[in-house]
């Protein structure tokens, strides 16, 4: 054996080509985290592009047509750039670690499914410079709009999301069958770590919707180019089916964000409470009956396209079905909190928040489920703040607990606990402050994705753009106190929580290239 060749095996390579051939799930993990915090930073750039023009009424620093491209830009990258990317790349350095694996199960197909993402999200990017604008339809991409009166620039938009869908496939069979076939002798299923649940059961969800997706886009490129009339109504088309095809995807991608946030403050919760997660099998069977209930209440983005009085009855009660095992989820993370010898170290601050204010956002959930109100709500600022208090502390908040919790374990120092302090109340008070008052204006009747408004509104505009302000720039906090502790951190130890639990803290810290040359016996 020549000694490249050896060398190879036992550590990474240097330079560049380390991180372009890498098959070894930290360094895959590692891009795809420093990946979504770049395409996070881009996509609230134009967040608060969105804001600064909402600051007041009237229009002050841009076009229409450009605020209605930031608006679509800004969701398809949070969405597919910044919050799925994460996850993946979590369970890429978490998963093989908490399962006592070697590695992912398929590492060259992982490093593909990386590399295809910087490429489509450049291609998404360059909209921005073709004739005509980026893509102005919103996140959603509603037929006729998308098909009838886009800018040529949303061919290459349905290409980049073409990608981004082969790269969430290819991610989630490797994270299934790294799961079910590397877990150590003895790691029955019911022994799984609750995130590494959480991520199996969403991986299936992708495998499930992703190509419902690939299947929309292609039949828009069809609409636009080849003459057919799928959502046109003209040719004999709807455009309602589209909305429909659409959401049978959309749904579920919602718990595709969500579900591994769960299992992160899963573990997170149980740590610093120190005590065993309350319930564990009810939280496994919950996850399951939110991904099984996710594919049967999708026309609940749809209550005002004329469905038929039964549909809008049987979405209606499927959805507040929902409620129920995300009920069952919060009342464990209480039970298990409760009594327990609780510390607030940062991972447990963002845990906290995540459990109270995306409790706030299912409520507002249950608000919209109802049909008859939901004509009330529908298209307005009311259904934008329940959406951003489902993800933005629910989501993010959980990646950023998850980061600070794991980092320790990655890069073998502490972080600044203070500065994660300030980073955490920074981010929580601009949150509060940016989403809470959209709730009013929306009751009050402001339409979403307009770059204008009339007078009564301009009140809680200006004050949520201050708080998007905040909360952006906290960010740059964040930024900082990861970088710091990369390179001249505390040392960490081996355990680096006390209280903490699982495979994952039985390795040094850093935790070394290769995780399991042997796997470990699970008693």
């Amino acid at each position: 054996m020549n000694s490249s060749v050896a060398t190879t095996h036992h550590g990474p390579a240097s330079g560049l080509s380390r991180w372009l051939y890498t098959t070894n799930h930290k360094d895959i993990g590692t891009l795809y985290l420093w990946f979504s915090f770049v395409m996070f930073l881009t996509g609230g750039c134009m967040a608060l592009l969105i804001r600064a023009e909402l600051f007041q009424p009237g229009l002050q620093l841009i076009q229409p047509e450009f605020f209605n491209q930031m608006t679509t830009m800004h969701g398809l990258i949070m969405v597919f750039g910044a919050v799925m990317p994460a996850f993946v790349g979590l369970a890429n350095w978490m998963i093989p670690m908490m399962v006592g694996a070697p590695d992912m199960a398929l590492p060259r197909m992982n490093n593909w499914s990386f590399w295809i993402l910087p490429f489509a999200f450049s291609m998404m990017l360059s909209t921005l410079f073709m004739e005509g604008g980026a893509p102005n339809f919103g996140w959603t991409f509603y037929a006729p709009l998308s098909t009838t009166y886009a800018p040529p620039s949303v061919t290459f938009f349905i290409f980049a999301v073409h990608m981004m869908g082969i790269s969430s496939i290819m991610g989630a069979i490797n994270i299934i069958a790294t799961i079910l076939n590397l877990r150590a002798p003895g790691m029955n299923m019911m022994k799984l770590p609750l995130f590494v649940w959480t991520w199996l059961i969403t991986a299936f969800l992708l495998i499930a919707v992703m190509p419902v997706l690939a299947g929309v886009v292609t039949m828009m490129l069809m609409d636009i180019h080849f003459g057919t009339s799928f959502f046109n109504a003209a040719g004999g088309g709807d455009p309602v089916l589209f909305q429909h095809v659409f959401w049978f995807f959309g749904h579920p991608e919602v718990y595709i964000m969500i579900l591994p946030a769960f299992g992160i403050v899963s573990e997170i919760i149980p740590t610093f409470a120190r005590k065993k997660l309350f319930g564990y099998p009810s939280m496994v069977y919950a996850t399951a009956s939110i991904a099984f209930l996710s594919f049967i209440v999708w026309a609940h983005h749809m209550f005002t396209v004329g469905m038929p009085l039964v549909g809008e009855v049987f979405f209606m009660f499927a959805t507040m079905l929902i409620a129920v095992p995300t009920g069952v989820k919060v009342f464990n993370w209480v039970a298990t909190m409760f009594r327990g010898s609780l510390t607030f170290e940062t991972p447990m601050l963002f845990a906290l928040a995540f459990v109270v204010l995306f409790t706030i956002g299912g409520f507002s959930g249950l608000m919209l489920a109802i049909a008859p109100a939901d004509f009330q709500y529908h298209d307005t600022y009311f259904v934008v703040a329940h959406f951003h208090y489902v993800l933005v502390p629910g989501a993010v908040f959980a990646i950023m607990a998850g980061a600070y919790y794991w980092l320790p374990k990655w890069c073998g120092n502490y972080y600044s606990e203070t500065m994660g302090k300030v980073h955490f109340w920074c981010s929580f008070i601009g949150v509060n402050i940016t989403f809470f008052p959209m709730h009013f204006i929306g009751l009050a009747g402001m339409p979403r994705r307009i770059p204008d408004y009339a007078l009564q509104f301009a009140d809680f505009n200006a004050v949520a753009t201050v708080g998007a302000f905040i909360f952006g720039f906290s960010q740059l906090i964040f930024l900082y106190n990861v970088l710091h502790c990369i390179r001249k951190g505390r040392k960490a130890s081996d355990e680096v929580w006390e209280g903490s639990h699982g495979l994952e803290w039985t390795l040094p810290s850093p935790a070394p290239y290769h995780s399991f040359s042997e796997a470990p016996q699970i008693k």
